[in-house]
């Protein structure tokens, strides 16, 4: 089985041949959530590294409480191990944070980048508007918090899913193995909620990235999404923006076929 040893193991796959594409998942998943997007022909035209986080899946979770940076560097590690950088870099959610977080500090290792809707929170927080739409989504996530500090996995997750993640009535659609992996990595999230800068970009920094960067949303997910993406595109010399219609916050999985074209057709153009 393939790991590579950046501190810890991670657990990596390699499919496909072409120019690198490193998929970075977001939280209480693992890199089986890119399946449907690889099987929809990313690997047709890239080679194509996805791989688990840390704490996530096969890979170690480390000693202590981990912290984003620590995300970032691995990012790192996986690239420049598995090479050739710089590297496409896709994240969703949390993972477009770790992604736009190692631009902030080595863009040298990102040929570009495509993020869709990264939970940074902390860069509307002087936004009462974005503020105001946010609550309820706060008060939700509070509230899963509760429940996982109390040991109730399964009922956190459940909470995530269908009031956060991906809509009312979706938990118990999803297949069993899909619920287990949301259960098993629940702490894992509690432990990224800890940190407290998780959600914190270095603007000034970001803008030093000159490499083409694709801010996308769907059009199903909250409007706050669009303002954190307004601040992005602001600060990012080559920020481009496209809206996935239909789509929600995982589109890799629920709109495998329009994510795929969305970021093929702008990795041609960039």
């Amino acid at each position: 089985m393939p790991f590579m040893r950046a501190g810890l193991n991670l657990y990596y796959e390699v499919t496909g041949e072409g120019d690198p594409l490193v998929l970075v998942h977001g939280s209480w998943n693992d890199h089986t959530s890119w399946q449907p997007a690889i099987e929809a022909d990313f690997r047709a035209s890239f080679r194509v590294v996805s791989y688990d986080r840390r704490g996530h899946g096969q890979s170690e979770a480390g000693a202590g409480r981990g912290t984003r940076r620590q995300d970032e560097d691995d990012l790192a590690a996986l690239i420049e191990q598995l090479g050739p950088a710089p590297a496409h870099v896709a994240g969703n959610s949390f993972g477009g944070i770790i992604a736009l977080g190692l631009a902030a500090r080595r863009p040298e290792l990102l040929r570009s980048i495509m993020v869709h809707e990264p939970p940074l929170v902390s860069l509307v927080a002087d936004d009462p508007a974005a503020m105001r739409e946010l609550a309820p989504t706060q008060a939700t996530i509070a509230t899963v918090l509760d429940h996982l500090r109390e040991g109730e996995h399964e009922a956190g997750a459940r909470l995530f899913v269908e009031q956060v993640a991906m809509g009312p009535g979706t938990w118990d659609g999803l297949p069993a193995q899909v619920r287990e992996k949301f259960v098993d990595n629940a702490l894992t999230w509690l432990d990224e909620q800890s940190d407290p800068d998780w959600s914190a970009l270095d603007l000034t920094a970001l803008s030093r990235c000159t490499a083409p960067v694709l801010l996308s949303h769907g059009t199903d997910s909250p409007a706050w999404f669009t303002r954190i993406l307004d601040r992005l595109a602001e600060a990012l010399p080559q920020a481009h923006r496209q809206t996935i219609e239909g789509a929600g916050h995982i589109p890799h999985v629920t709109h495998p076929d329009e994510y795929v074209a969305t970021l093929t057709h702008f990795l041609q153009q960039a």
